[in-house]
């Protein structure tokens, strides 16, 4: 089994073990039929008899976990351990030709139960599988979101940031309310669960406006390279706080629009 996307450095050697395992768990067991010859498919459960382990003779299997691609099978690999237990969809395709060898899958369990040494490899097999899935869920599972600096308290008044600072951080209001101002003018208020300060951590520019609390606040502060990670690995996030921003423009252009009227009035 080959995971797709980077390996870790000790998975060629491991893969290659992995990979002898199955000769020697069916050694001295007779295929329970001719072998199977697959041209090209899209779901290889529909060439498949049921109740049937499969060696991988040649050909390369491709696996699909809720249609999803995750890894992929060559020769040597085993096939058809998931069936009869109840687990998230795997579709196998191929789009070359593929042999497999069948092997009763009953007869397969008794033939590895009945020597210890066999069900010592079945176990490193097994083992040996979860270690890999586990290494590529860990190196594809975002960090979780830390905040270095955690939760602030901010006392009606107090600024939460100020115009013209280098923006650090992105911040959401847990609690409270508060205000933005731009040369001493208001130009917006931030409610709560509202991502704000995320424009400058974008444009790498300062702070374009002043946010003050007008009532007692509790900020949650994230560290902008983890901000950012987040917005690549999390579209809903992305999606709100572009509407967000939006929002504020909108809000924006009708009060450019209404002082434009009181002037020319």
């Amino acid at each position: 089994m080959y995971l797709l996307g980077e390996q870790p450095a000790y998975a060629d050697q491991l893969i290659n073990r992995l990979q002898s395992i199955p000769s020697q768990l069916l050694e001295g067991l007779a295929p329970s039929g001719e072998i199977i010859h697959v041209e090209q498919s899209d779901d290889l459960s529909e060439h498949l008899p049921d109740n049937t382990l499969f060696v991988i003779e040649n050909g390369l299997l491709h696996a699909l976990v809720d249609e999803r691609p995750l890894f992929y099978l060559q020769e040597g690999d085993l096939l058809g351990l998931r069936q009869g237990l109840d687990l998230p969809s795997c579709r196998y395709s191929c789009d070359e030709p593929l042999s497999l060898i069948p092997y009763s899958r009953s007869e397969a369990f008794k033939h590895i139960h009945a020597d210890p040494s066999r069900q010592d490899l079945l176990i490193q097999y097994l083992i040996g599988h979860t270690a890999l899935l586990s290494d590529a869920l860990a190196r594809l599972k975002q960090p979780e979101i830390r905040p270095s600096t955690g939760f602030q308290h901010f006392a009606a008044g107090e600024e939460l940031i100020h115009q013209g600072d280098e923006a650090e951080h992105v911040f959401v209001i847990i609690e409270g309310h508060a205000e933005a101002f731009v040369d001493g003018q208001k130009v917006g208020d931030v409610q709560k669960d509202e991502i704000f300060g995320a424009m400058a951590v974008f444009t790498h520019e300062p702070r374009s406006a002043t946010v003050i609390a007008s009532e007692a606040c509790t900020v949650m502060l994230i560290p902008k390279d983890q901000f950012l990670s987040l917005m690549q690995s999390n579209p809903r996030i992305a999606h709100s706080l572009i509407e967000n921003m939006a929002r504020r423009i909108d809000l924006l252009n009708k009060e450019v629009t209404q002082l434009r009227l009181s002037n020319e009035a």
